[in-house]
């Protein structure tokens, strides 16, 4: 019997895992969850706010201070990249598709509103078609594809960008070179973030 209970429970720890992996078919983890394998500091002689605690990357930047951006070691061009993230209220950070279109970060559930630099905004660029954000306590969802110069993305469930074109860099970018693949980035020098789930899934 204590056998039979010992599969049971291991069966059904496990089947969270297949069904994750079934709904997935061709994304990859690009956050293993345990360290940063993978990632580098934009400046390297910079403040590393970055920390990694029960899966979870946090970045903790006090009032006053400024922390370092988080780039990927390796360069994509066309894919989907899927992530959670949680925002204090009114902190600012960012999720760069190809370290140079910024998918805004920020805690504005309290203002109701969507803004070309509000939460989900590809910043100083388009506006969220729709408002979605969360609250502070929770976990937000992102959905982001980038097809040569168009940028989809859903948010929370709720699509506010579908097929926008965006032919530039949209401040703060690793560089201007928009026609070729870039690294993905996690804007770290404004405020404290926290990011999990990081899977990508590279396009033709």
């Amino acid at each position: 019997m204590k056998s039979i209970l010992s599969f049971c429970i291991a069966l059904a720890l496990l089947v969270p895992t297949l069904s994750l992996q079934a709904e997935e078919p061709g994304f990859r983890t690009i956050f293993n969850g345990k360290d940063t394998t993978g990632w580098h500091l934009r400046n390297k002689n910079g403040h590393n706010s970055w920390k990694v605690e029960g899966g979870v990357l946090k970045n903790i930047v006090n009032k006053g201070d400024h922390g370092t951006d988080l780039v990927t070691d390796q360069k994509f061009w066309n894919f989907t990249i899927r992530y959670e993230f949680q925002v204090p209220d009114d902190s600012n950070s960012g999720f760069y598709l190809r370290g140079r279109h910024e998918i805004q970060i920020l805690g504005d559930h309290k203002s109701g509103k969507a803004s070309k630099t509000g939460n989900g905004a590809i910043y100083n660029h388009t506006a969220p078609s729709v408002f979605a954000s969360k609250p502070a306590s929770e976990w937000q969802t992102v959905e982001a594809t980038i097809v040569g110069n168009k940028i989809t993305v859903i948010l929370n469930g709720k699509k506010i960008h579908d097929e926008v074109v965006c032919d530039k860099a949209t401040g703060s970018e690793l560089d201007n070179k928009v026609t070729e693949p870039g690294s993905i980035f996690l804007q770290g020098d404004h405020g404290t973030v926290w990011f999990r789930n990081m899977r990508i899934k590279e396009l033709k």
